[in-house]
């Protein structure tokens, strides 16, 4: 059943109401994938506001969508009321759920998230012409490594390995750029080989490119429960990503080793799976990091 605020909102933002309720989840947002009585099918997503942060996302998918990126194109701007942001965009269905991690999949993963961070630099970020948008900060929680950010804690291995990384990361001065910070395959649908949508448009972030790479070659393997993929996949993934935008330098190369290892300390707070990789897996990448 919809929600009345739902049908409310659907009436007054899109000029039809719901009559069939086509998906419905709730984690961070609440989406309602619903078929209106005018017969569009399209999707509204409802999650708590972060002082216009929300907004600035929708405008980046939006361009991304325009350019012929795999993204569901907006329907309409972002409406904020009782603290929560809600906006309307293209129903996507179909595909499938990528579940490995090998290296030729890295490399897949890697080649979409190049094409997305080179299309996201044409959009201009915090200049003053019309066009412009602010940048979408604060930047998601789990990649806030910087020192007023939360270090993750746990007995042992998590809270070390964070508190290298947060070492490492406070002398990085790099320019930022836009990309997609929740890289994960439960975010991606395939057709084959071929990407048929992304999601989690809220989850862009305006860091160091290597930063983007690197907590992208980490966790891409996430098809539901957060994990940290092996080594050498996460290695080809930094490979394939370079070879599509540019060579990263020595230090770049550090700082996203150092990031591929972020999301997955955060999860491990709460996953056992997340925290078993990091317990093998982080002093190799912390070496590589020169943490």
């Amino acid at each position: 059943m919809v929600p009345e605020w739902v049908s409310a909102w659907c009436r007054k933002h899109l000029g039809s109401p719901p009559v069939d309720v086509l998906h419905e989840s709730a984690h961070m947002s609440d989406v309602f994938g619903l078929r209106l009585a005018d017969g569009r099918e399209v999707v509204v997503k409802s999650r708590p506001s972060q002082n216009g942060r929300e907004a600035t996302c929708l405008e980046v998918q939006r361009f991304l969508a325009a350019e012929g990126f795999p993204a569901a194109a907006p329907l309409t701007g972002v409406s904020v009321d009782a603290g929560r942001a809600t906006h309307a965009e293209e129903w996507r269905p179909g595909g499938t759920l990528r579940r490995a991690g090998d290296p030729a999949t890295a490399r897949q993963f890697a080649a979409l998230l190049a094409a997305l961070v080179t299309l996201a630099a044409d959009v201009e970020v915090g200049g003053t012409s019309p066009g412009a948008i602010q940048p979408p900060l604060p930047n998601p929680e789990w990649t806030r490594w910087d020192p007023d950010g939360p270090l993750p804690g746990h007995p042992g291995v998590v809270s070390a390995a964070a508190a290298r990384v947060r070492d490492r990361m406070a002398v990085v001065y790099l320019p930022r750029v836009l990309g997609h910070a929740d890289w994960e395959s439960r975010n991606m649908r395939w057709d084959g080989d071929r990407p048929r949508v992304v999601f989690d448009w809220d989850s862009l972030a305006w860091l160091p490119e290597a930063a983007i790479a690197g907590a992208a070659c980490g966790a891409f393997a996430g098809t539901g429960i957060p994990t940290l993929a092996p080594l050498a996949s996460s290695a080809a993934f930094l490979e394939e990503y370079q070879s599509r935008r540019r060579a990263f330098d020595d230090n770049e190369l550090e700082v996203a080793w150092a990031t591929s290892l972020w999301p997955a300390l955060h999860n491990a707070r709460t996953q056992a799976v997340a925290l078993a990789a990091v317990e093998e897996q982080a002093e190799e990448r912390l070496r590589l990091a020169g943490a």
